[in-house]
């Protein structure tokens, strides 16, 4: 039987992000994907002008209706969160949810390039801690890492080791595996992302080289396909690696679209996720 996956993320009317991105990646590779949205997005935010309804009541209705009708999911990915009630609001799920065996991704969005999105304020950053704290598996970028354990950003990146200490703060906030995307090394030309695997007890690293041009949503295809491969069976570094391979083919393949503020424009490129299939 297909494994019963939760997104809880934000959704966008235009544009392939949050769940318009991770829904269609996830359908592809063959589980049965339910969500809850944080938010309603009128499109992109890289338009300029966009429109943001929260949804944090429905969100608590929604978690009453399906707690009394017993629903239950064998693994929930937690995206974009709007405010700091719900963030208390995800936290307290995810954390009944794990003691039922049930699998926690989350992707802490707070920050990216050395700052903290608008309206993340310090308690969010400190509920964000406690929902890592609930996880699994994580996947913070570089900013969002060294934010969340209290380290210092710069510009010029880590060595390798200073990433391992940064993993090993994350980890003692109660995560088990980290996956760190985005992590300038330093001394290096090229980015890597750098991870701890609680399975096999070690550490990676997987240095890429970045095209140059920017599409929304690439993360949350990123964290998609890692997420179906880790329920497939694969190792947290296949997973990383599949995840790595795929984004990069789906970039390449995009790389002279005239609106690239759109996202991928993944009704074409789903068969791109077949290439590395495990």
């Amino acid at each position: 039987m297909n494994k019963k996956l939760l997104l809880i993320n934000d959704m966008a009317g235009y544009g392939k992000v949050a769940l318009s991105a991770m829904i269609p990646v996830l359908s592809h590779l063959k589980y049965e994907i339910f969500n809850l949205p944080t938010a309603l997005v009128s499109n992109t935010l890289d338009y300029g002008s966009f429109d943001i309804l929260e949804t944090t009541g429905y969100m608590k209705n929604t978690l009453e209706v399906w707690d009394k009708l017993g629903f239950s999911f064998d693994a929930i990915s937690t995206g974009f969160i709007v405010s700091e009630e719900q963030t208390e609001l995800i936290t307290d799920f995810c954390t009944k949810q794990s003691k039922k065996g049930t699998l926690i991704f989350t992707d802490p969005i707070m920050g990216d390039d050395g700052h903290l999105y608008n309206g993340v304020t310090e308690d969010t950053v400190r509920l964000m801690r406690r929902l890592i704290g609930a996880a699994d598996y994580i996947v913070p970028n570089y900013t969002e890492a060294v934010c969340l354990a209290g380290a210092e950003y710069r510009a010029e990146g880590l060595t390798i080791e200073q990433y391992h200490g940064i993993i090993d703060a994350l980890r003692s906030l109660g995560a088990s595996s980290v996956v760190i995307t985005s992590a300038v090394v330093l001394g290096s030309d090229k980015k890597a992302v750098v991870g701890y695997d609680s399975k096999c007890g070690s550490y990676f690293d997987i240095s890429f080289d970045e095209i140059p041009v920017r599409f929304p949503g690439t993360g949350d295809i990123f964290s998609a396909v890692m997420i179906g491969r880790i329920l497939d069976g694969g190792s947290l570094r296949e997973a990383v690696h599949s995840a790595m391979d795929s984004v990069y083919r789906m970039i390449d393949a995009n790389k002279d679209n005239a609106d690239k503020y759109k996202g991928i424009p993944l009704e074409m490129c789903l068969g791109l996720l077949d290439a590395d299939a495990m």
